[in-house]
């Protein structure tokens, strides 16, 4: 379940967060309770970013198809 920290979590917020809990992760060392713990948090960190780039690709989208779309009105 993602919290309401982390919607308000911006992109690189999230990403500099995620890169750290792999860092961990790829560490070892920690018991088998903290690795899931984190496992988990990178889940949701994942999300989040998921959520940003793919409103980031909307955003671009429709911009390319309103400058498709304009340019076709100026000829």
């Amino acid at each position: 379940m993602t919290s309401r920290t982390d919607e308000a979590l911006g992109y690189e917020q999230a990403r500099d967060e995620l890169i750290e809990v792999v860092r961990r992760l790829e560490a070892g060392g920690t018991s088998l309770e903290e690795s899931l713990a984190l496992w988990e948090r990178g889940e949701e960190l994942a999300k989040v970013c998921r959520r940003w780039l793919e409103g980031a690709r909307a955003r671009l989208d429709a911009a390319l198809a309103e400058e498709e779309t304009g340019g076709a009105d100026d000829e």
